[in-house]
Parts: structure tokens; C-alpha cells; sequence
């Protein structure tokens, strides 16, 4: 066990009950990494998770407060706790992709709207892997996986002009960020940007199945390939995806980061003025 295992995560937890080659741990590794690096301490963290992969393997890991939300409800137990909570308490989230981009969307649009801060780790593994390999709100089109034989056939959120983080900048966010579970400091140096802004922060992290996704879509469960398919769609600045094919640029897609009042405070201001008679 290492020195941030050690001192931030539970014992029977460790090692991880993830598939061998799943790139999660990487990204549960970056988180941690970024709560040390800013001084946090276990009481100075509530960690909440979703369900899927991403919340099972993460929910009763961290040592500190922790919770979890039924699927796509995490969002709004989080609002609740930011209200409820000291200000200087940090909320942080894993969540899957099905649980940010699918059934909990509207409720991650509505904390985005209202600015509220928590940081959503989104851990995207392009599809539902965890109950067989379903295709969900990321997986590339025309790539192969159990409910989709013949291709992957819907529009989704990352491809031919739509990005789900345009939609989220757009709803009211004032962080957001992509990486890949491969990257090294700059995917830790986006979370800790995120956990110190005043509002509502995200970083979508893209990370390799390699049991579901890598042996349907793939074709090949060696995390080797996989790897290297992963090398492939991380493009670099002024590159573009090829036709049809998915393609992401990674780093710090949008930064205002405490430049609007963030919702708890907003909640807490009206309150006092009611309670005054001035409303």
C-alpha cells in the first residue's frame, strides 16, 4: 500500500476489486494525488459517488465522510450537502458517464445552472460495462458492443459537432476540463484547479475497459492494444479526428473559475435578508 492509500483510503478497499488493466484506479489515483497536493485532510473532503463502475469501485473507499445517490440522483444530494455543509468543506463526485451524461443529466445541468460548488469527476469508459457492455452516451459510432451488434448507430455527446461540455460551459458552469486516465500531472493539476474554484467544476476523464469495451469494440482485452488505441484519440493541439472516428483534445477546455456567486452563498445571503425583513 502506498503513502496516499495509506493515508486516505480505507484498508479493505485496497486493492482495488476492478478488473485487471481497468484504467479506474488511474483516475481515482489523480484525485487523491490532487486532495494531497492542496493539503486537504480526511475531514476536509465529503466524497460522493454514483452508480456503475465508477461509483462501486469508489463509494466507502475514501476514508473520510462519503456517500453515494441512486442512479443519476448524486447531483442533488450533493446540492443539498453544499447548503448544509461549512463552505470550506469540499464535495467531490465520481461518477460514470451513464450517471453524468444520461439519466443524471438534468440534474448535473441544473447544479451547473445554479453554480453550485461541488467537483464532478466524470469516469468515462464509453458505455455501461459494468451489467455487460451496453452502448451509452459516449460510445463512438459504428463501434461494436453487446446491444449494438451491427455498430453503434445514435448521435452522441462527443462527436460530429457536439460536445457535452459546450453544453455544460453553456448551462453555467465555471470549470471544466478533459483527460485521459493515461495523462500524468496535468489531468492532477485540472482536479486541484477544480476543487479550489468557488462554483461548479468538472473533468471528464476518459479511461480504458478492458474487459467490455476492449474485447467487443476493440476487438482485443490486451491492455497493450488498448493503450494504444487510447494514444490514437488523445489528438494533439490543432489536430482533428479522423472522419467518422473519435477524437479528443485534452487539458482545461473552460476557466472562470470564482467569477460568479456560488449557489449556497446565494441561498445563505436571501436567507438572512428574509429573516431581517429586508425581502
Amino acid at each position: 500500500m502506498d503513502y496516499l492509500a495509506e493515508k486516505y483510503l480505507r484498508p479493505r478497499k485496497i486493492p482495488s476489486t476492478a478488473c485487471s488493466g481497468c484504467g479506474l484506479g488511474q483516475v481515482h489515483k489523480k484525485v487523491v494525488m490532487a486532495i494531497d497536493e492542496l493539503g486537504l485532510e480526511q475531514g476536509d473532503v465529503v466524497w460522493g459517488t454514483g452508480i456503475g463502475c465508477a461509483g462501486r469501485q469508489t463509494f466507502n473507499t475514501w476514508k473520510g465522510d462519503n456517500f453515494a445517490g441512486t442512479h443519476g440522483r448524486v447531483y442533488a444530494l450533493a446540492c443539498g450537502l453544499r447548503i448544509a455543509l461549512p463552505p470550506e468543506k469540499k464535495i467531490i463526485l465520481t461518477v460514470g458517464d451513464g450517471d453524468a451524461f444520461g439519466i443524471g443529466l438534468l440534474h448535473l445541468l441544473n447544479c451547473a445552472r445554479r453554480n453550485v460548488d461541488i467537483t464532478v469527476i466524470v469516469c468515462d469508459n464509453f458505455g455501461y460495462q459494468s451489467t455487460g457492455g451496453q452502448f451509452g452516451y459516449t460510445t463512438p459510432r459504428g463501434f461494436r458492443t453487446d446491444s449494438s451488434p451491427y455498430g453503434m448507430f445514435e448521435n452522441n455527446w462527443t462527436q460530429n459537432g457536439v460536445d457535452i461540455l459546450n453544453i455544460l460551459r453553456d448551462a453555467g458552469a465555471t470549470f471544466l476540463a478533459r483527460h485521459t486516465s493515461f495523462e500524468g500531472h496535468a489531468a492532477v493539476d485540472s482536479i486541484k484547479k477544480a476543487i479550489e474554484n468557488k462554483g461548479f467544476s468538472l473533468v471528464h476523464v476518459l479511461y480504458p475497459c478492458v474487459t467490455n469495451f476492449g474485447g467487443r469494440a476493440l476487438g482485443s482485452r490486451r491492455p497493450s492494444e488498448i493503450y494504444k488505441w487510447f494514444e490514437q484519440i488523445t489528438l494533439k493541439a490543432g489536430e482533428e479526428p479522423e472522419e467518422g472516428q473519435p477524437g479528443f483534445h485534452t487539458g482545461v477546455y473552460y476557466d472562470i473559475s470564482n467569477s460568479r456567486e456560488e449557489y449556497s452563498s446565494v441561498v445563505k445571503n436571501l436567507t438572512k435578508r428574509v429573516q431581517a425583513g429586508e425581502v
